[in-house]
């Protein structure tokens, strides 16, 4: 674990209250997932949020979890380091935050290196999880694992799909509507004064009839 000083004061109080949103149901949630997904023999972590930093802070799980998400020969992290260096793990993490935006996760869900490197923000990675995970069960093509049921699965469009035929039909019909509503035109249309009271304004034929 990286070594940090005592916070004091206000940014203890922080601290505090960001460890308070971090969820220990969420962490057993997604440490079965990533064991699943992964599909190594992989060490099932103490519980508890330093536990759970520990396990993912050299972002070889992390590689690991988004590379398994897309087909072989397509994984987006090509080399994974199991390197002791701090910047080694850290760019690690940096892969796998870049490679899951590009999957789909919303920047306002990534979290940030130090977040988990330094362990600042712990819910924050859960929270970058839970939406990667959500996406994989939503996208639904064949590289998830585990229980569907553990993520919530994301509202899709409903995208109506027309035929040339259909789209022709429905400009035939424009061009009718079009066509009448000339025709009205031509033969009179009503306009209100501003007092309210009707008036016809008499178009070519009307004026013709009142002649005869």
């Amino acid at each position: 674990m990286a070594n940090r000083g005592p916070s004091y004061g206000l940014s203890r109080e922080v601290q505090e209250k960001i460890e308070q949103k971090y969820d220990a149901e969420l962490e057993s949630r997604l440490v079965n997932w990533i064991i699943v997904q992964c599909g190594e023999q992989i060490e099932h972590p103490p519980p508890g949020r330093q536990h759970f930093q520990t396990w993912l802070m050299d972002g070889t799980l992390l590689c690991k979890l988004i590379n398994s998400l897309h087909p072989k020969g397509n994984e987006p992290i090509a080399k994974i380091s199991e390197s002791k260096m701090a910047f080694k793990q850290m760019e690690q993490i940096s892969q796998f935050l870049k490679a899951a935006e590009i999957y789909g996760v919303r920047t306002t869900d990534i979290f940030q290196t130090v977040d988990l490197w330094e362990g600042k923000d712990m819910a924050a990675v859960q929270r970058t999880l839970m939406a990667l995970g959500s996406l994989a069960v939503t996208k639904d093509d064949g590289c998830y694992k585990g229980d569907p049921s553990w993520f919530h699965r994301k509202a899709q469009q409903n995208r109506r799909g027309f035929s040339e035929e259909q789209l022709r039909q429905g400009q035939n019909v424009i061009g009718l509507q079009m066509g009448s509503n000339k025709g009205a035109s031509q033969s009179g249309s009503q306009h209100f004064s501003p007092n309210g009271i009707c008036r016809r304004q008499v178009g070519k034929e009307d004026s013709g009839k009142e002649k005869a």
